[in-house]
């Protein structure tokens, strides 16, 4: 199933064998049969967007539009008229009539990046369109009905946020259909040396460069490594790698994640916890 998947999202980049993995993928699997609002969430970096492509390309709208808007890359003045569209008018430079996000999605799916970042003043906008699927461009009174589905996600916490009033509630549920949560990297440990000679791979054949084999160090210390920016930030460090690459053997800049002051052994074997408390104890004994 979790290869259907993959070969559904015309990808490579869902790489990985792990359980936390592959229940995200089932979930992707049984909610693509419907029709329901989707709430991806996850850190930065986990792959949330590749996840609502496969709904998309799974979904009975494969045949339509899939639309993206990153809430959080557009300035709040402008983030209406590029969900909404505008009128000619409607504002000072609207010089003609703009189709919005949400109307160039009809048919197919509109994917909301960064939610929990929608201005407050715009979500009773969005929560009509759940409830009634129909808006009005900015500076029309023309009802506009649309067909789309609305998935979300949001790397925030929207319950705090709905508890500090600064996302509302009923929009929240609205979006809370069906959360599916992307595991961080570091709770998919065991999926990082395939996603390494993926990368390894993916990056050498775009450079005509062939990489033969990669260090058991080199492997080691990225296992152990916590990855806070996920499967993105190891993406580029393996992309940084295989440029450094001269040979067959891949080159690694693995002093840019360990402190200068630890052994090559402490490098490749201690994970996270384990190097704070011993940066602890280091610290106390100089004390």
């Amino acid at each position: 199933m979790e290869d259907n998947i993959r070969s559904e999202l015309n990808s490579e980049d869902l790489v990985g064998e792990s359980a936390p993995l592959k229940r995200v993928l089932r979930l992707a699997r049984t909610v693509a049969q419907s029709d329901a609002t989707v709430l991806i969430l996850g850190e930065t970096g986990t792959g949330k967007e590749l996840i609502a492509r496969a709904i998309h390309r799974m979904s009975l709208r494969k045949d339509g539009s899939f639309i993206k808007l990153n809430c959080a890359a557009i300035p709040t003045g402008l983030l209406e008229s590029e969900l909404f569209g505008h009128e000619k008018g409607a504002f000072t430079g609207a010089f003609s009539r703009k189709i919005g996000r949400l109307e160039l999605a009809h048919g197919g799916t509109l994917f909301l990046d960064e939610i929990g970042d929608l201005p407050l003043e715009l979500q009773p906008k969005l929560l009509r369109v759940l409830q009634d699927q129909e808006f009005e461009r900015l500076g029309s009174t023309h009802v506009t009905h649309v067909d789309a589905r609305l998935i979300a996600a949001t790397n925030r916490d929207l319950p705090r946020a709905v508890a500090e009033r600064r996302f509302r509630s009923d929009l929240y549920y609205r979006l809370h259909v069906f959360p599916i949560r992307v595991p961080s990297l570091r709770d998919r440990k065991e999926d990082i040396p395939l996603l390494v000679r993926h990368f390894v791979q993916k990056f050498a054949r775009r450079m005509n460069k062939k990489i033969e084999s990669i260090p058991a160090e080199t492997m080691n210390a990225l296992v152990s490594w916590g990855w806070p920016g996920n499967v993105r930030e190891l993406e580029n460090f393996v992309e940084r790698s295989v440029i450094l690459s001269q040979g067959s053997v891949l080159n690694a800049p693995l002093a840019e994640l360990w402190p200068s002051n630890e052994s090559s052994r402490e490098k490749a074997t201690l994970n996270g916890t384990e190097r704070e408390h011993t940066m602890h104890d280091r610290a106390k004994s100089v004390v």
